[in-house]
Order: structure tokens, then C-alpha cells, then sequence
């Protein structure tokens, strides 16, 4: 144990800008960036991912395109601009881009000098309600498949900002052993989910890592971690008329400190309980509309201004238990002060595969090539 926190303290996976090895390895994924039904065609937003700030915009065609946050001409921020067919001109002088970055007009220079200016652009794709983007160098590779979230059912698509490092919430993601105490009062409880406290054991695979949650009587809930940020999940019903939820999450940092979490669900429902599905959902949005937001609860519980133990059932609960958990190890957490038991073997081996690519990237030696089977089988325990 005491040789695994020693390596932590060496290979840095927290710090994620560019020109740090983990934002490197970060950025050789497909990284999603934002809700699509949130980015109307014709519109422009800031977005900013691995401390560093982008423009998003989708044109008038419908696709959407990333390319870099400032104007070259003088610096103005291009998301105020105006989108032209799949272009955007600048707010300051009408600089124009296409898609690729590339300058294609200026209203008050000589035709010649368009040609010469083109500021960065990253390929986009779109995939069951999220824009996703290729933050790295040289080609993008071929974008992943998620075949679990392609079957019959519903999606459901979902953001959330968490206001600590990214690798916490990764962390939180495989260590099934918090779920009987940080969500004791919760939906999991309802379904059954926190009946004991499971014996963890985890491997590494051919995609990442298979955790295995064992209860007493032998049933075990398996989750699965896919390299380099994506927990799969197989989640409880939230009401007894709806089927299981296959759940992705994409966790990703927005820079040091804070990171956002992307969240795709496929629901097994059909007919009439997916309007009833939809239905719930609408009158969920409504409550939550009405309340003081998950972060703010969690703020509030971490001054001291409330006990999170005193919080009302809502339907983002289990979101507010996870933000006070996570936030309350601090921004950054000090892992150097940790001290690991059993339980957290998963925690353990995530951090030794990331030390390991990490290492080998700053040493430019081959990276390990994740591939994922066709399909992946994740188990409740209920």
C-alpha cells in the first residue's frame, strides 16, 4: 500500500491542462461537451473543457462545431458573434469562420489575408443527445459505440457540475462500499440496494475495470469502467411501473477544480409507461425548478448551515449526498493522507492503471490499446 501512494504522489492524474500527461491522455477520447437540445441551431456558447476555453455553435444546417474561444483579428470572444449558414462572424469587426476554423471573410481587409488566418477547430460528433468533441493532436479516431444505449427504450440525457477534481468523482463511481451510509436515505434504499455492505473485488479488463460487489447472501452488482472516464452502470427503477436503466456517465474536468459530469440512460420501457415515464420526469423538473439547486444544498450542508441527514426526499437527492461526499475532501484531495483499507481495492487498481499509462506516455513507451466487447453486462445485485 505504502508503494502505490508513494507513485501517486509522482504521476500527476489530477492536473488536466494542456501540456500536463493526464490532460495528454484525456485528450486522445472522444469527450463529451454538451447537452445537444440545449444548442439551438443558429446559436453560439462558451464552453471550457481541461482548463482550457472553446466555442460551440451549431449552424443554421443543423451541425455543430467546435473552434477556438477567441477572434484572431483581436482577441474578442467569438461565442457573441452572430452564426451565418454554418459559419460564425465576430461581434468586433465581422471576421467570419467556417467549421474548420478557417477565416473566410473580412469585411475591412484585402480578399488575400482571409486565406492566411485559420484558428483551431476540433471534430464534433453527435451521439443520443450529446455533442462530443476530439481535443487532441493529429486525427480523431473512430468514434466509440455504446450498443447498451441503442436498444428499445427511452434515453434519458442529463448534465450536472461538481465543484472538485474529476478524479474524485471517477473514484466515487467504483467504490460501491459508500452506498450504505452516504445513501442510506435514498431511492437505493427503496430498491433495495443498501441492504448490507458488499465485499469489493475488482480486475482489470480489456476496456478498464470490472467491480464486483458481493452482498451476504452472494448476489453481487457489477459495474463496469471504461478508460479513461466513463462509468456504466445498471440502475434501479425509480418508480414500480418502469424497467432498468443502462447508464453511462462521462466525467469531465472543466479545469482543476471543478469537472461536469454527462450522463446518458437508456430506460427499458415501451408504450404507455414511457409517457408515464415522461410524464414523472416532466413533474420532476417542476419540483427541482422550485427548489434551491443540488449544489447549493450541498454548499450549504458543508458550512454548517444545515445536516444533510435533515434534507427532504427530492429527486435529485442522491446527487446532493454525492456532491457533499465528493466536495467534502476538498478541491483536490490529499490523497498523500489517505489511508486505504480493503474495501478500496478498486480505488487502488484505478490508480495504479492510470499511473501506468501515464507513466508510459511520459516515457514514450506504447500505450495499452482499450478495446470493449461487443456488449457489456452489468448486474443490479437485486
Amino acid at each position: 500500500m505504502v508503494m502505490i501512494m508513494a507513485v501517486a504522489a509522482e504521476i500527476d492524474f489530477v492536473h488536466t491542462g494542456r501540456g500536463t500527461l493526464a490532460g495528454k491522455y484525456l485528450r486522445m477520447f472522444w469527450q463529451p461537451v454538451y447537452v445537444a437540445a440545449e444548442l439551438k441551431s443558429g446559436y453560439a456558447v462558451p464552453i471550457r473543457i481541461m482548463g482550457e476555453d472553446f466555442t460551440l455553435y451549431r449552424g443554421e444546417s443543423g451541425a455543430a462545431y467546435v473552434v477556438d474561444f477567441r477572434c484572431a483579428h483581436r482577441g474578442t470572444q467569438l461565442s457573441v458573434g452572430w452564426v451565418e449558414q454554418d459559419c460564425l462572424r465576430c461581434f468586433y469587426h465581422g471576421w467570419k469562420y467556417d467549421g474548420t476554423g478557417q477565416c473566410v471573410e473580412q469585411p475591412a481587409e484585402g480578399e488575400s489575408f482571409a486565406q492566411k488566418i485559420k484558428i483551431r477547430s476540433c471534430p464534433t460528433q453527435e451521439f443520443l443527445g450529446l455533442i462530443f468533441a476530439y481535443f487532441g493532436d493529429g486525427a480523431a479516431p473512430p468514434f466509440p459505440r455504446y450498443p447498451e444505449l441503442e436498444e428499445e427504450g427511452e434515453i434519458d440525457v442529463g448534465t450536472y457540475i461538481r465543484h472538485c477534481n474529476y478524479f474524485g468523482t471517477l473514484e466515487n463511481g467504483i467504490d460501491q462500499a459508500h452506498v450504505p451510509f452516504t445513501h442510506a436515505k435514498s431511492n437505493f434504499t427503496k430498491f433495495g440496494l443498501n441492504w448490507d455492505i458488499p465485499k469489493i473485488t475488482a480486475v482489470e479488463t480489456d476496456y478498464g475495470i470490472a467491480m464486483y460487489g458481493t452482498r451476504k447472501d452472494g448476489k453481487a452488482r457489477v459495474n463496469h469502467y471504461l478508460m479513461p472516464n466513463i462509468l456504466y452502470i445498471k440502475g434501479s427503477p425509480e418508480s414500480s411501473s418502469e424497467g432498468w436503466r443502462e447508464a453511462f456517465a462521462w466525467r469531465v474536468p472543466v479545469d482543476d477544480v471543478s469537472h461536469r459530469s454527462f450522463n446518458i440512460a437508456l430506460i427499458h420501457v415501451t408504450g404507455d409507461g414511457a409517457r408515464r415515464l415522461r410524464e414523472r420526469q416532466r413533474r420532476q423538473e417542476e419540483i427541482i425548478a422550485q427548489l434551491p439547486s443540488a449544489n447549493e444544498m450541498a454548499a450549504r450542508a458543508l458550512a454548517g448551515k444545515i445536516s444533510v441527514h435533515d434534507i427532504e426526499e427530492r429527486p435529485d437527492l442522491v446527487n446532493i449526498q454525492d456532491h457533499v461526499a465528493q466536495e467534502g475532501q476538498g478541491a483536490i484531495p490529499d490523497r498523500e493522507a489517505e489511508r486505504l483499507g480493503r474495501s478500496d481495492v478498486a480505488i487502488i487498481l484505478l490508480r495504479q492503471i492510470w499511473q501506468r499509462e501515464l507513466t508510459a506516455l511520459a516515457q514514450e513507451k506504447p500505450l495499452k490499446h482499450w478495446q470493449r466487447p461487443e456488449k457489456l453486462i452489468a448486474t443490479s445485485g437485486v
